[in-house]
């Protein structure tokens, strides 16, 4: 089959492997033009355009892949079907009426739950036990399309987005290679979606990483585990002498009865240091306990537990949060 890839981050780079080993027609990667990551330094990487450039496929990068001269691009290139993943940009109606099928989009979830751009971020935040890919043919509207492909997969307790993440794209690419396969033979029979299931993925803001103490600490982990590596999970050690330490928390462990403690943390106040010696900090949640394993003061590395106790004299009552 004739096909446009779709793409720019790491997660769509399984898929454009598969559609190359899988010997269809890879007519053009469209791309997110490059964006420089600082004034003075080199623009970011994308994978994606170093891929189809060591495979001698042509790169369109437009702003805004709607606009006419890049309808007249896409036009030119006689495509059957796009092939869409961790691109960036809503195809119109006019554009997907270019190739012959339209489009599919690989997303990282079991849609219609986690529709938009962070869906593997927030299925960890939310506790899913569950997540997947879905094959979707596309209609403007974002993830809204019929399901052509999916594929369910289970979440470790300790597995982080970093690690899900690229999980996730490797079991989507054979899902899209499928998914292929029955529109071409004219097997495909996509599900509709049932909007009263569907639940929101927004892109992930700084402020989503600041922990509200008076949550669980079982629901901490969870976002502890879902912002890695971006936008990571803060907060702030209260001092009396200085400013507010900010504090990343890299690693952590949820307790409660196993650590001694009763599960509203012996009572204390969301955000009081329960235990600060040796490996063990400790900090009271809204319910149970949280204990600090690893974490990064402002502008430092990220340290042990023990570490960081020994250098920053925390102790027992000191108090965590905004």
């Amino acid at each position: 089959m004739r096909v446009i890839m779709m793409g720019t981050g790491p997660f769509a780079v399984p898929t454009l492997r598969e559609l190359y080993a899988a010997r269809h027609d890879v007519l053009a990667l469209v791309t997110r033009p490059p964006r420089p990551l600082h004034r003075k330094s080199r623009a970011e990487a994308n994978p994606m355009r170093e891929l189809a450039v060591d495979r001698g496929t042509p790169v369109h990068e437009p702003d805004d892949v709607n606009a006419p001269f890049s309808r007249a691009v896409l036009a030119s290139f006689r495509p059957d079907l796009y092939v869409v993943c961790d691109y960036g940009q809503i195809l119109a109606p006019e554009v997907l009426e270019i190739a012959k099928f339209g489009g599919i989009n690989l997303h990282a979830s079991l849609l219609p739950k986690y529709r938009g751009a962070a869906p593997i971020h927030w299925a960890i935040y939310h506790g899913e036990t569950e997540t997947g890919v879905t094959v979707i043919h596309m209609t403007p509207k974002l993830d809204a399309g019929p399901a052509i492909v999916q594929v369910a997969t289970a979440i470790d307790a300790n597995e982080t987005a970093a690690v899900l993440e690229p999980r996730l794209a490797e079991l989507g690419a054979p899902a899209v290679l499928e998914a292929i396969d029955a529109l071409a033979k004219g097997t495909a029979r996509p599900i509709e979606q049932d909007p009263a299931r569907a639940t929101r993925a927004p892109r992930l803001k700084k402020q989503d990483g600041l922990v509200d103490w008076s949550r669980s600490a079982e629901a901490i982990g969870n976002q502890v585990r879902a912002l890695e590596p971006w936008p990571k999970t803060h907060t702030f050690l209260q001092r009396d002498d200085g400013e507010p330490l900010r504090l990343i928390l890299d690693q952590v462990v949820a307790e409660a009865s196993d650590a001694g403690l009763p599960a509203d943390g012996d009572g204390a106040a969301p955000g009081t240091v329960l235990e600060a010696s040796g490996p063990r900090l400790v900090v009271a949640t809204g319910r149970g306990a949280l204990r600090i394993e690893r974490l990064q003061p402002a502008g430092k590395r990220v340290l042990p537990a023990a570490d960081f106790l020994r250098g920053y004299g925390v102790r027992p009552g000191d108090r965590l949060g905004h």
